[in-house]
């Protein structure tokens, strides 16, 4: 039987139904909870989308390569080939893989936790650039991030929250760190 709450019907949350229903979730924690270290860029970058390659059971390695190798591209991955241990790269080349992972799933929503944390600047730019161009082309990004100057660069409205209770919004053409800071109090 099918579970209600409050009359509507209750879909559990996980993995598999966040990809059904077009969401993907890039977590704060790349190294522990987004990537596979012991995994190769090419690896990390198509494992959530292994049906793009698979075909009566079988896996198409050339087209997953070829996929892999466009994702790199596109993100601008500085690794030397898509079959290098994802370990050995950078933090913000991990942080894009991770990107690319989600980004492979062709999500409506792209969820993003601390996208820009323990990366360098340039990297940074990198990533708030791709925020940019993902809402461009019509997705929605919801941004998680305790870097205010970054939340004011690349949202269109931020909501400051507390102990998981929205303490209040602001769009971002009203948005000061000042008022943003008053909010938490």
């Amino acid at each position: 039987s099918e579970m209600r709450i409050n009359g509507e019907k209750y879909v559990p949350v996980s993995p598999a139904n966040a990809l059904k229903h077009k969401i993907t979730y890039v977590p704060a924690e790349r190294k522990t909870d987004g990537l596979f270290l012991a995994l190769t860029v090419r690896e990390n970058i198509t494992i959530s989308n292994l049906d793009l390659f698979t075909k009566h059971g079988k896996m198409d390695l050339k087209k997953e390569k070829k996929i892999a190798d466009e994702w790199i591209k596109t993100l601008h991955v500085k690794t030397p080939k898509s079959e290098t241990i994802i370990e050995s790269l950078s933090g913000g080349n991990q942080q894009k893989v991770a990107v690319a992972k989600s980004l492979i799933t062709d999500p409506e929503l792209i969820i993003l936790n601390e996208p820009t944390r323990g990366i360098d600047v340039s990297a940074k730019a990198e990533i708030s650039m791709l925020i940019t161009e993902l809402c461009a082309q019509g997705k929605a990004v919801l941004m998680i991030s305790s870097e205010l100057p970054e939340l004011l660069g690349v949202c269109d409205r931020i909501y400051v929250m507390n102990e998981g209770e929205i303490k209040g919004e602001k769009l971002v053409q009203d948005a000061t760190q000042e008022n943003i800071m008053r909010l938490l109090i």
